[in-house]
């Protein structure tokens, strides 16, 4: 095929065509986002419980559902957490397995659990899938609140329609609610309940089909329509009858008003009332155009908005998808440059051409690809597209490069490009074989970490595909064409006149030498990779997970003790919007032009995303910074100022000061003690918080068991139901209608439907002397108060309890700033230091490391196994290739070789060790062998020619020194824009383009006298012949 396509006239162009066509096509389509689709592995389902406390929930709900859900098939974890009210199944699935099964089995465990109380309302699931903002449009200008809403709905609305996005939500106000709000000084006057109220209103607030009337030519429905549709009409209902007739109407007994039902659920905009709309997408939308599709929305709301109302998009997250995606183009079109020059100068201007050729074809033949197996542009997918301009260009440099050696030589040029071309095949072929075994398994990488990397590799290897078919079929046919008439330009002469005197003055001595004293060459080849080892062994060089990403947007999360009033968690968020205000007037003289750093900020009372409670007593403090790509500050100096600014503040549980970016794993900090006893878990979780706060660099240790609201507990008097005629049901029902207020009606107006709420007045009961006051009715229709009947008493349990795996768990997280402190390093003292005294004091208490932890070892364990199975497989490919076992052994054994590489690339820059370096390394080992691969060819070429086999190792390395520079140059020039990009946008690319560059260059320098010296070393003992009569030992 490859002389067919050579001498075709035209199938050659019509392949690249054809390629070209289908990856332009191709290219629209992509969806561009940050970080790559990953398949939903969690369902969650919420299980309310009204009235009931954290407790109760726990042993009601959790303990039932638990034990149903531990049977469903594929379940690899499950956790129950216990709010008050209600609560919250996570269950996990299986990595692989089918999720909308799983989801259905979840719910039908859940569905089919019989002792569940019978409060607790039917449970609403979800298949837990990446919802990204996409960004917030902040509505002010009008005091009314009711307006703001409504214009805030309406817009949702209208935003929500578009098909283009996903889902348009309205926060920053509760639900609307009717408040009939009474006292007990009015119940008492009309000897009335709070359950007479709400029985009134049941009574005169009727909408119901009536039946069907039969006429003789047709039916007509009968309907009762007494439903109360607005305030005036309920505050003329009848309460009381009296037997004179009086009537006593809901007007005279209660205020009855428009409230929101949480007046803490609010948020401000720069200081001012606000409604803010999220903009979200769904994983199959680009966020760029759901961006677009808001503009286009909100230039037309603007035009026809009223005067008052002011619309201002916050917190646009497709600024740092853009950004990050221009730097990765930028780099990526100097990146093609550099490598156009380099071929420019080494081979000429149209032979130059030609080869390059090869990267659009294969860029938009694997453009094409990606689109057929459902891949999106990102930065992974980015990243691996980038490392491909240096590492495709391998095989038709090494092509080019035979074929312009065999022209010199004095064959035609298309007899040079098909001969040329079918002496390197096999060797480039079994090159692209060990490349794809190698980097092939890592897409199969598993854990959180790894299913975001594995799609470098994966795209690697369609790259690596398409560039094959092009160096086969295309690139012969214009090489055997373009090489005809051209003569080596002076440039072009001169550099390679440079080069081959390298070759003759420095390769081949040191050839020579290496060769003779083969074993010291390969004994220091392996002292120098120990001692490479070594900074890492030692501790000098840090290992991370994941290099952090730059934000725009930086957060105070607040959280108070349950049952703080508003007024005391608005004093707090005053202290810390001061310090912002603070920060940012420092700040600013240092930005560019002078610009103010913080662009924007909101409050939102009500919301902290690190804990699933709602209330007065926490907030967020959001901040709208300059972009990464303007600014001259750093988001992690920008917090640590921020808090510094901000100081110690009392009363707070946590205060966590961090920024917005949606990272790759779990939290840094992330252990968690399990037992059935609270208090132990309780006192181990915080001498665990303190050892923690020890260390340098560590900020924000919490843990999740902290102290409920204070709470009554009402328990009905022995005899009390048989002396006075009250049961536990009514005490329980009429404690409900004072604190909770259902009525189970609903009001429709234009602003929606707003549900009708019984209660008494905030000041008439505000301690225990007034709750037992609360009148109830005997059964012989008189009154008495509560404490006749019931017992009251204080007590305070828990805001929340977790259940993992059917053990009470308490989490320890935290934070730090990986510049000072090391997660690893945490991990290992708080094992080696700490835990033994701890399990010590508490027996009952077991450990588990969760978070970053648990996240690097799932993802490092599936890199190290499929990376072995990866060099197993192309130790048998060499096998097969050089017909012998042994072998091999001469290009494996530059493998290692690229950690020289990749610990002094990372020393040098100032990199730490992570996961995407290693994925790199792992990438480099499959790039390594191909030089080494086709020196270990040539090597028995001239053996088979009968060259000894020094004189054929040392040959051979000067034959093959010019096509090794070059496809390492190439890759190295390809990668350098990125690897000198100073961008903080591209700070955590440049640890895997570091191993790949950096380690390419060690490897390929020492695999030019190493794999020489190991395959003479191999013909010492036998296992190569030492000359064509000598015989193998296979």
């Amino acid at each position: 095929m490859i002389r067919d396509f050579a001498r075709h006239p035209t199938a050659a162009n019509i392949l690249m065509l054809a390629i070209l066509a289908l990856g332009f096509a191709a290219l629209p389509t992509l969806q561009r986002d940050t970080f790559p689709v990953v398949p939903p592995t969690e369902v969650e389902v919420g299980i309310a419980y009204p009235g009931a406390t954290s407790a109760e929930v726990e042993r009601g709900v959790c303990m039932a559902v638990e034990d149903d859900v531990r049977a469903v098939d594929d379940l690899q974890s499950v956790s129950c957490l216990s709010l008050e009210n209600r609560a919250l199944l996570t269950a996990e699935m299986l990595e692989g397995a089918d999720i909308q099964r799983f989801y259905d089995d979840v719910m039908a465990a859940i569905e089919g659990t019989d002792n569940l109380p019978n409060e607790v309302e039917p449970a609403v699931g979800r298949i837990v899938e990446r919802v990204a903002s996409v960004a917030t449009v902040a509505i002010t200008g009008t005091d009314d609140p009711f307006a703001l809403v409504a214009y805030a709905e309406g817009l949702a609305e209208r935003l929500g329609n578009d098909p283009r996005i996903a889902r348009a939500t309205v926060s920053g106000f509760s639900d609307r609610e009717i408040s009939v709000e009474t006292s007990l000084a009015a119940l008492q006057r009309h000897e009335l309940t709070l359950g007479d109220i709400v029985a009134a209103l049941q009574r005169g607030s009727l909408d119901r089909p009536a039946g069907v009337l039969a006429g003789q030519q047709s039916e007509t429905a009968v309907r009762f329509e007494g439903e109360r549709r607005d305030i005036p009409a309920l505050e003329a209902t009848p309460v009381v009858i009296a037997e004179n007739g009086a009537v006593v109407t809901l007007g005279e007994v209660a205020r009855i008003s428009t409230q929101f039902s949480d007046p803490w659920q609010a948020s401000y905009f720069d200081g001012q009332r606000a409604a803010l709309v999220t903009i979200t997408k769904s994983d199959t939308q680009d966020a760029l155009q759901v961006m677009s599709a808001v503009q286009s929305h909100l230039d037309e709301e603007r035009e026809n908005a009223p005067g008052d109302i002011r619309l201002t998009i916050s917190q646009d997250t497709t600024a740092n998808i853009r950004e990050r995606l221009r730097i990765i183009a930028v780099n990526g079109v100097q990146g093609l440059i550099l490598v156009l020059v380099t071929m420019w100068l080494f081979f000429g201007r149209r032979l130059s051409f030609w080869v390059s050729m090869g990267l659009p074809v294969s860029f938009l033949g694997a453009v094409f690809a990606m689109q057929l197996f459902g891949l999106t542009i990102n930065m992974m997918t980015m990243v691996a597209l980038l490392v491909a301009i240096g590492l495709l260009m391998d095989d038709a440099i090494v092509i080019a490069e035979n074929i312009d050696r065999r022209r010199l030589m004095g064959e035609s040029p298309l007899q040079a490009s098909v001969n040329g071309t079918m002496q390197v095949a096999p060797g480039v072929l079994a090159s692209f074989l060990t490349t794809v075994m190698i980097v092939g398994p890592l897409a199969f990488m598993t854990g959180d970490i790894g299913a975001v990397l594995k799609f470098i590799p994966f795209t690697l290897v369609i790259v690596l595909v398409v560039s094959l078919i092009e160096a086969f079929l295309i690139l012969p046919n214009h090489l055997g064409h373009a090489i005809k008439a051209e003569k080596p330009g002076r440039i072009t002469r001169t550099v390679n006149l440079g080069l081959d005197r390298v070759r003759d003055k420095v390769v081949l001595p040191l050839s020579d030498i290496s060769l003779r004293y083969r074993y010291l060459t390969i004994g220091c080849a392996g002292f120098l990779l120990l001692f490479s080892v070594a900074p890492y062994a030692g501790g000098l060089i840090k290992f991370q997970s994941f290099p952090q990403l730059e934000s725009d947007t930086v957060e105070a999360r607040l959280l108070l003790p349950q049952g703080t009033p508003l007024e005391r968690t608005e004093q707090r968020v005053a202290k810390v919007v001061a310090a912002l205000v603070a920060m940012d007037a420092e700040m600013t003289p240092q930005q560019p032009g002078a610009q103010s750093l913080v662009q924007n900020f909101t409050i939102s009372y009500g919301v902290n995303v690190d804990t699933p409670e709602t209330g007065a007593n926490m907030a967020t403090v959001s901040a709208q910074l300059l972009p990464a790509g303007v600014r001259r500050t750093d988001v992690a100096t920008i917090v640590d100022m921020w808090k510094r600014e901000t100081g110690p503040l009392p009363d707070m549980v946590a205060l966590r000061f961090t920024d917005k970016e949606r990272g790759v794993g779990g939290k840094p900090i992330d252990v968690r003690l399990q037992g059935e006893n609270l208090g132990d878990l309780e006192a181990a979780a915080i001498k665990l918080r303190r050892f923690f706060l020890g260390f340098a660099g560590v900020r924000d240790v919490t843990f999740n068991l902290q102290p409920g609201k204070p709470e009554y507990v009402v328990r009905l008097k022995d005899g009390a139901a048989n002396t006075l005629g009250i049961s536990a049901r009514d005490l329980s029902g009429e404690l409900r209608a004072a604190f909770r207020g259902d009525t189970g009606l609903e009001l429709r107006d234009e602003h929606g439907v707003s549900a009708v709420r019984v209660r008494l007045a905030g000041d008439s009961l505000s301690d225990q002397l007034d709750i037992a006051e609360l009148r109830l009715r005997a059964a012989d229709g008189a009154f008495v108060p509560l404490s006749a009947v019931a017992d009251i008493d204080m007590s305070r349990g828990y805001a929340s309890v977790e259940r993992i795996d059917g053990k009470r768990t308490v989490a320890v997280q935290g934070a730090i700033n990986p510049d000072v402190a090391n997660a690893r390093e945490l991990m290992s003292a708080m094992k080696a230091e700490f835990l033994p005294e701890l399990l010590q004091e508490h027996p009952s208490v077991s450990v588990v490391v969760a978070g970053e932890a648990l996240d690097v070892s799932s993802t490092g364990a599936s890199l190290a196994r499929n990376l072995a199975i990866g060099i197993l497989g192309v130790y048998l490919i060499l096998a097969y290739q050089f017909r012998s076992f042994v072998q091999p052994a001469a290009v494996i054994a530059v493998i290692p070789l690229g950690i020289v590489g990749v610990i002094w690339g990372h020393m040098a820059l100032g990199l730490q060790i992570s996961l995407p370096s290693l994925v790199g390394l792992a990438t480099l080992a499959g790039v390594v062998v191909n030089d080494s691969i086709l020196l270990v060819e040539f090597i028995k070429q001239r053996l088979d020619q009968g060259d000894e086999i020094i004189k054929a190792a040392r040959d051979a390395a000067g034959d093959r020194f010019r096509a090794i520079f070059l496809t390492s140059l190439t890759t190295v020039v390809g990668l350098a824009p990125l690897l000198l990009e100073q961008s903080t946008q591209a700070q955590f690319l440049r640890p895997i383009v570091a191993s790949l560059a950096f380690g390419l260059t060690g490897a390929t320098l020492l695999a030019l006298f190493v794999t020489p010296a190991v395959f003479v070393a191999l013909a010492d003992f036998r296992f190569v012949r030492a000359s064509a009569g000598d015989q193998e030992i296979n």
